[in-house]
């Protein structure tokens, strides 16, 4: 039901009138449904943040969503629950019976749902179908907006480092040549050229443009996977680039570009040469925490994929925890001790079960053991009391711990609300100050069930050319559930008792953060394959992943 027929709903209900019921039968019989509105939105090229904001804006008011595949999943985070999502994909034949079929496809859409959106690759209007779909809509007589996108046209070759217009190259030509045999003898030799679908009828089309006049010197780049993190891009000439491409062995379609400002890219490629571009990453820790990680890693060209080590699960017995809240109200404790965001979250979920808030820490001191800890707390409104001015760890808390004073501490009890498998330090630590400690298990950590066996096999073989190890448990779990990474493998670490665990279990460490968080493991691993990638370019060799340099002499065992 639409907002105007919901407001005439309410004001009838509010204002009785006596209506026949024949009448009112008849006269609802011929109001008709109103038809819904569409709007076309651009979603770009491949890369998910290059949605505007406005696409996004619309997104999360959408009653239904019409997609073309897989490519769009990221984009529905943005719609609300219950969204309806349509899948446009399966039109084939000719482009023209495509775009028909997804024409009528959203016609259909828009008469059943008051709000759809349509998403399409690319800008709605610029080499896409949007301007034909929309065109369908006005003849059913149904409204649309479009919310341009950025073109594959313009952002590829950014992605690849290569400008479209320089000082002395002003004029640009882009061609479609999908299911379309279009004259190229009448285009400008000293013009940049933007292919689009030529991938299929390269060999054809490049012989055409030097029989149109174009030199067979002329520099060719052809990107494919543009804007992603599996962007590939190949340079070559016209004389040249079907046998570069063969050679490098790149698949699917390509954006192609002609010309002189394909030479920029030695000085411009920006995207290709991040640090841990293509760099397939795995981040092995529990699952609702590996966000921030994946983006950092993403952020430097990688491509991160989470494995499930750890799941966090309440305690065996919640009487201990039931316990300690009580004591925490009723004013037994002098400090709460944070050391993990999981202890946040356990104490919090039991504040809620019992229907508190932030005020029942009133008159307790907070000691938080780093950043990320302080920081959950601080989403509570509460600001710590005290954080580790050096190592943030367990034993660096104990460094800043104040010793129990008889004189200015009233109570002498700690609640340590902490995973089952910690570490004795901070007990320890605290009972040398003069502290009695209640060491609560507020959260289990359990090993999570093995990966898929490709994955395991992805591991053990080093197909992938990195892991990052966020704790102690993820080493342990990680190599317990699925085998130690290959030795060609980087390992990255984000402290020294997580590097101490994994050179136990016979890993070599390559990387380790300067402070346990996630942002810094990311930035030391993006280090080493920065430093990796320079001594590289130093030696004249060509720049490789780690799990490429030993791709073609690993022998099956």
């Amino acid at each position: 039901m639409s907002s105007a027929q919901t407001a005439a709903s309410t004001a009838t209900s509010a204002t009785p009138q006596t209506v026949p019921a024949k009448a009112a039968a008849t006269s609802a019989a011929k109001q008709p449904r109103p038809l819904g509105h569409v709007t076309f939105v651009g979603v770009g090229p491949g890369d998910p943040s290059l949605l505007t904001l406005a696409g996004r804006d619309v997104l999360a008011g959408a009653d239904a969503v019409v997609v073309e595949g897989p490519e769009h999943d990221a984009f529905l985070a943005y719609c609300k629950p219950g969204v309806e999502v349509i899948d446009g994909s399966g039109a084939e034949g000719s482009r023209a019976l495509r775009v028909a079929a997804r024409g009528r496809l959203v016609v259909k859409t828009a008469k059943s749902a008051a709000n759809v959106v349509r998403l399409l690759t690319g800008d709605p209007f610029t080499f896409s179908s949007g301007a034909e779909e929309a065109a369908a809509c006005r003849k059913a007589g149904i409204g649309f907006n479009v919310i341009p996108g950025v073109s594959e046209v313009s952002a590829v070759p950014t992605y690849a480092g290569i400008p479209l217009t320089m000082k002395n190259d002003r004029e640009v030509t882009v061609v479609d040549l999908a299911e379309a045999k279009l004259d190229l003898s009448r285009l400008h030799t000293k013009q940049t050229l933007v292919l689009l679908n030529a991938t299929d009828v390269l060999k054809d089309t490049v012989a055409a443009l030097v029989e149109a006049g174009f030199d067979a010197s002329t520099p060719v780049a052809a990107t494919v996977g543009g804007t992603t993190t599996a962007q590939t891009s190949v340079i070559g000439t016209l004389e040249t680039i079907v046998a570069d491409l063969r050679a490098a062995k790149v698949t699917g379609e390509a954006v192609i570009v002609v010309g002189s400002v394909v030479e920029q890219r030695e000085a411009l490629s920006w995207f290709e040469t991040k640090p841990l571009f293509g760099w397939r990453i795995l981040v092995p820790r529990t699952k609702d925490q590996a966000g921030p990680l994946m983006d950092r890693l993403r952020r430097y060209g990688a491509m991160p994929e989470e494995v499930p080590t750890i799941s966090v699960e309440p305690p065996r017995n919640p009487q201990q925890m039931d316990k300690a809240i009580r004591g925490l109200v009723e004013g037994r404790y002098e400090w709460v001790a944070f050391t993990s965001v999981n202890a946040v979250k356990a104490v919090r979920e039991k504040f809620d079960e019992y229907g508190l808030d932030a005020r029942a820490f009133s008159g307790l001191k907070i000691a938080a053991v780093g950043d990320k800890t302080a920081e959950a707390i601080a989403a509570w409104g509460i600001r710590p009391d005290l954080t580790p001015t050096g190592e943030q760890s367990a034993a660096g808390l104990v460094e800043d711990w104040p010793p129990f004073d008889e004189v200015l501490d009233p109570i002498n009890r700690v609640f340590l609300p902490r995973a089952d498998i910690a570490t004795e330090t901070l007990v320890a630590g605290l009972t040398d100050l003069g502290w009695e400690v209640d060491d609560v298990t507020a959260y289990r950590t359990v090993r999570a069930a093995p990966p898929p066996a490709p994955t395991r096999e992805a591991i053990k073989s080093g197909k992938f050319d990195a892991v990052v190890f966020t704790s102690s448990s993820t080493v342990r779990n990680l190599v317990g559930i699925a085998g130690k990474p290959h030795a060609s493998t980087v390992i990255a670490v984000i402290g020294p008792a997580t590097l101490k665990t994994a050179e136990e279990h016979g890993l070599r460490v390559d990387a380790m953060a300067d402070a346990p968080s996630a942002e810094e493991l990311a930035d030391a691993l993006a280090r080493f394959g920065a430093d990796r990638r320079d001594t590289m370019v130093a030696a004249g060799e060509p720049v490789t992943r780690p799990s490429e340099r030993r791709a073609g002499s690993r022998r099956k065992s």
